[in-house]
């Protein structure tokens, strides 16, 4: 028996083995004392061998265990019994039938199942050969639904592709520990907090991709996929089918199409962004409430869940497939009663999709299939919901729905409605379906009757009210007699047990029977397994159908759930224009509204508008903390999104030219473990912004620059401004507290200043939340800081300097700095807005020189001189 354990634990050095033995699990050596650490397991030793450590955990509580220990990090095989104890000669036989890492942790206590479970293969050439192909080739699968995709990538686009499909596990060639991209890459995963496997670098080669490929989808040639030629690619396709293939022990049935992500299909959205708008989980505790999709979702199953957190993660960019959407989002809303009729059958619709890929893969309990008969079921009258509405896409999406009626048909007329869980636990098949079923069915329910016959007979014949007839494994059926009637006992009953207060007999009679029941219940049990067998093998070949079924009915869910949440909402249809001269660039906004914040309130939200078009790709927008600025620049943010996903938007309308990238720098903590200050993360951000947004992304900047002392901020934010309006040509909207910035609607062509309404009372500020046209100057910080609770000593001292740095500015009247292009003097000034009279005095000494007739020895006097004056009482020092 050890040699077969040592035999898996050789097949599988890196896992943790799980070594069944009767009714445990049992784990060895190393295995053994990790799991004591992990799962809190006794660790004893076999008792011929005191040097052999040992843990175990029963076989019915195994899957709680495994999902521990997989979602600590550790990869565990599952050793089974492969012969029934009793009818093997000799020891058991045992083998790995299956590897679980977290990638391919199916079990449904560990899904979510409103969310995705992806394992990534990775593909890239070697450090010889990355300067000619570097390129990187992607594929991914979900176990639990049969999804299987690929793509190219590069190392610039690695970062945002690894956020947008967001796997569980990321399988890596093992070029050495030389190869530094191997290392970028690994580092780069586990940064979104994927787990990462390496796996042989011939795993990957192209050649062998081919072939599983063409194996996997039963083609002979991919050139219909348009990869047949992507080497990358489909490495990446080898070394993922190789992964499943070994974890599963055999064939992926589950796994019959691929679908080919391209560039220009979807917007692109970096893990930055997705965070920073809480698209699909909240920054407070990762969970949905709070977050966008949390907000919208009303999808009725759990894939229509996933399909609708799919399409906010990526957004179309085809205006006529957002169209279409839109119209399909326009019938289902207007049509109500159709709406709720196809919401009704939804809801016994169960999760189909995952149901039909286990089903694929080989798997699928007595209850499994019968939901799934239940779930098909609803697809004639869904299908009939939908023709009805008269719309093309829903029409078109219809097309797919194949409800099986032969599948269903058999195992409604097989199974029971309420089937026990496990195979041999009996009373699976209905009667009536088999005659021999139901005959040895009566035959061992007869037994048990006739066997209570039994006990109330030898009771009276024996005179001893409380015997009674018992069973176990061991003995099989018994009768159980107290000691207090041991003298009533007849002489035909043998004795087989002694307990501490009764006694165990057989009787030839009681044996008899046992015999009858026992094996008719046994044999029962093994026709009713069979029968199960075939009825499932018979409905996989149809589990094709089933899962091309089930996305169809995940996209009319989504589709109908953007409905409901529009009525609820009021939210409208928006308008996506397509490449007329300068429509492009449009994204105008009437009454826009943050659908998050709109929905946490109890009072009314305050709407407010957004125009940026060819003409107007800049808004600068100032106004104080607190004042809405962030959540204006969201709501831009989920307007796009919402209407590009194929939703109707929060707003009283709204006119959008598709965005390609939305690019978002709106706040960061301090990422110390990396050793990054809050200004290094908001510099890297907006370089990665400035790299790579295009003439159609939408960016949104908030408070750029404010990490570092206010020249050099207020020139980077200013520079920034510049590049995006001149070089990019992006739509911007920046919002900051740099009132300079406003001067820039002055010299950039397409730039405007807004900010937002303040009405002041005294002392007090109002937040009006209205966005107007103009720039302030003022931020009321003070104001700000009175309501967070500062001293009313500090708050004094505060409104002191305020007012002499005010006052000190009024003496600037020079300006020191050339602009530079798209600068204007009238803003360079500004800068100096914190200079001290006495300061603003030397200047004016310095303009008075005239330097064509300064000697040497007088320029030198007047430097010096200059200098002693700031040093002595200059911008060093507070003002008094």
């Amino acid at each position: 028996m050890m040699r077969q354990f040592h035999a898996a634990k050789k097949s599988h050095p890196g896992a943790v083995v799980f070594f069944r033995m009767g009714d445990f699990y049992e784990m060895f050596y190393e295995d053994a004392r990790l799991a004591a650490d992990e799962l809190g397991l006794a660790l004893t030793s076999r008792s011929k061998e005191k040097d052999v450590p040992m843990a175990g955990v029963p076989v019915k509580a195994m899957e709680g265990y495994l999902i521990r220990l997989v979602r600590a990090g550790h990869t565990v095989a599952i050793c089974e019994q492969l012969q029934d104890p009793r009818e093997a000669k000799g020891i058991v036989e045992r083998d790995v039938v299956r590897v679980v890492s977290p990638g391919t942790l199916v079990e449904d206590e560990a899904m979510d199942a409103t969310s995705p479970l992806w394992v990534l293969a990775v593909c890239f050439a070697n450090n010889a050969e990355r300067q000619v192909r570097p390129e990187i080739g992607l594929a991914w699968a979900d176990l639990s639904t049969g999804a299987l995709r690929c793509s190219m990538s590069s190392p610039r686009r690695f970062a945002d592709d690894l956020a947008r499909i967001g796997p569980a596990e990321i399988l890596i060639p093992d070029l050495g520990e030389d190869d530094d991209a191997v290392a970028r890459l690994a580092e780069t995963a586990r940064s979104h907090g994927a787990s990462v496997a390496f796996r042989p670098p011939w795993d990957f080669e192209s050649s062998s991709g081919h072939r599983a490929l063409c194996s996997q989808l039963r083609v002979s040639t991919l050139d219909s996929f348009g990869i047949d030629d992507s080497v990358n690619i489909l490495g990446a396709c080898g070394g993922l089918l190789g992964f499943l293939e070994e974890t599963q022990k055999g064939a992926l049935q589950q796994f019959r199409d691929l679908e080919v992500r391209r560039d220009y299909e979807h917007m692109v959205l970096d893990a930055a962004t997705r965070n920073t708008l809480e698209i699909v989980c909240s920054s407070v505790d990762g969970g949905r409430e709070g977050s966008l999709l949390g907000t919208v979702d009303r999808t009725t199953t759990p894939m229509g869940a996933r399909t609708l957190r799919e399409w906010l993660l990526e957004p179309l960019l085809c205006a006529k497939a957002m169209q279409s959407r839109h119209q399909s989002v326009g019938v289902l809303a207007a049509k109500l009663d159709a709406r709720d009729r196809i919401g009704g059958v939804l809801e016994g619709m169960g999760d189909l999709e995952r149901m039909a890929a286990r089903l694929a893969s080989g798997g699928g309990s007595p209850r499994d299939l019968v939901a799934l008969a239940e779930a098909l079921g609803r697809i004639p009258a869904l299908a009939a919901e939908v023709e009805s509405c008269g719309d093309t896409l829903l029409s078109n999406i219809a097309d797919g729905l194949d409800p099986c009626a032969g599948t269903v048909e058999s195992i409604q007329a097989t199974l029971v409605d309420a089937p026990p869980l496990g195979l041999k636990e009996g009373g699976l098949i209905r009667p009536g379906r088999s005659r021999e079923v139901d005959e040895l069915r009566s035959l061992a329910e007869g037994g048990r009757d006739h066997l209570a016959a039994l006990q109330e007979r030898e009771s009276e014949r024996t005179g001893i009210a409380n015997l009674k007839v018992g069973f176990n494994k061991v003995f099989g059926y018994y009768l159980e007699i107290t000691h207090a009637h041991s003298s009533k006992v007849p002489e035909d009953y043998v004795r087989k047990q002694t307990l501490k207060n009764a006694e165990r007999y057989i009787t030839p009679e009681l044996k008899e029977y046992e015999a009858k029941v026992m094996g008719a219940e046994e044999k029962l049990r093994d026709i009713e397994c069979d029968m199960f067998l075939a009825l499932r093998s018979a409905a996989s070949e149809e589990s094709e159908k089933m899962q091309a079924t089930a996305r169809a009915v995940a996209a009319i869910d989504a589709l109908r759930g953007f409905a409901v949440v529009a009525e609820e909402r009021n939210y409208v249809r928006p308008e996506i224009l397509g490449h007329q001269d300068g429509e492009e660039k449009v994204l105008d906004i009437s009454d826009g509204r943050h659908p998050v914040v709109e929905a946490c309130m109890q009072d009314p939200f305050v709407p407010n508008g957004i125009s940026l078009d060819s003409s107007h790709t800049l808004s600068v927008l100032t106004g104080p903390n607190m004042s809405g600025k962030s959540t204006w620049l969201r709501q831009a943010a989920h307007v796009v999104i919402l209407a590009q996903a194929g939703g109707f938007v929060p707003a009283s309308s709204a006119r959008i030219g598709p965005v390609d990238r939305v690019f978002t720098r709106l706040g960061a903590g301090d990422d110390i473990s990396r050793g990054a200050s809050t200004f290094m993360v908001e510099m890297v951000e907006t370089a990665r912004i400035l790299r790579h947004a295009t003439d159609r992304s939408l960016i949104l900047l908030d408070e750029v620059g404010r990490g570092t002392s206010t020249f050099d901020g207020l020139a980077i934010a200013w520079a920034i401004c510049e590049h995006v309006h001149n070089v990019l040509g992006s739509r911007c909207l920046f919002a900051t507290h740099y009132h300079q910035l406003t001067d820039l609607a002055d010299s950039l062509e397409r730039a405007r200043n807004l900010n937002v309404a303040v009405r002041e009372r005294g002392e007090e500020i109002i937040f009006l939340h209205q966005i107007e046209e103009g720039g302030t100057d003022r931020s009321y910080g003070i104001h700000v800081a009175r309501l967070a609770g500062l001293p009313p000593p500090v708050l004094d001292r505060s409104r002191a300097i305020l007012e002499r740095l005010e006052r000190d500015e009024e003496g600037l009247t020079g300006r020191v700095l050339p602009p530079a292009t798209g600068v204007t003097p009238a803003a360079v000034g500004g800068i100096f807005e914190l200079m001290r009279d006495s300061d603003a005095a030397l200047l004016d000494e310095i303009r008075a020189v005239e330097e064509d007739s300064l000697a040497p020895i007088d320029a030198w006097d007047l430097v010096k001189r200059l200098r002693q004056a700031l040093v002595g009482e200059g911008l060093n020092k507070a003002p008094k």
